[in-house]
């Protein structure tokens, strides 16, 4: 990448729960030198500050992490708060975001959509936080009903369902993470830093044979 090109980029990394965003967004940004932004790390670390107990991994899919599910739908300020953090860290440019709603508040950007089944999802969540498959999708669907809704009352888009934004979408089912991060580099090779012209809203398939 040419020198100062990086501070012209501008990647968002989106998709539900169990999807790989946030795996996929991080090795993005170290393998490209860019900083990495999580919105649902900078979420966590308000709840922390009040007094939630947010450190361990799958918090989000816990009874403690649909209770602050709860509490951000009472007050979307904390929602505000961490979404005009993630513009402004946009602003700087040379940053990954991994982040439910900055492909839809950015008007600027590379937009990546990582699709995959809740089965797959649940499946990987289950395995990740040692879970039963059932508890698992009966956490996902909670928590995804409850998001959608703080998202659709605060901006007006359909979280999952409104494609619009995407430049990229990648059906991430039969994939592992070395195979999206491997699709998702070469994507940003030919279509971002070497600019080249793409179809919008393209869409990679999942079955590479």
């Amino acid at each position: 990448m040419g020198k100062g090109r990086e501070k012209e980029i501008i990647i968002c990394i989106c998709g539900m729960a169990g999807s790989g965003k946030s795996t996929v967004a991080r090795r993005i940004a170290e393998h490209y030198g860019l900083k990495y932004c999580s919105g649902g790390d900078a979420l966590k670390a308000i709840a922390m500050e009040r007094g939630y107990n947010a450190q361990e991994q799958g918090w989000w899919e816990s009874e403690e992490g649909i209770q602050f599910l709860k509490e951000r739908m009472e007050n979307p300020d904390f929602d505000k708060m961490v979404d005009e953090k993630l513009i402004e860290m946009a602003g700087e440019g040379g940053v990954v975001l991994d982040s439910w709603t900055m492909p839809w508040l950015l008007d600027r950007g590379f937009k990546v959509w990582l699709e995959a089944s809740e089965e797959i999802r649940a499946k990987r969540v289950a395995s990740r936080d040692g879970l039963p498959i059932e508890e698992a999708i009966k956490m996902i669907k909670e928590k995804e009903q409850r998001t959608k809704a703080i998202y659709e009352r605060l901006y007006g888009f359909m979280l999952g369902e409104d494609m619009e934004p995407f430049d990229l979408i990648i059906d991430v089912n039969l994939l592992d993470a070395d195979e999206v991060f491997q699709i998702l580099r070469m994507a940003i090779d030919n279509l971002v830093i070497r600019g080249k012209q793409r179809d919008p809203h393209s869409q990679v398939a999942s079955n590479l044979t």
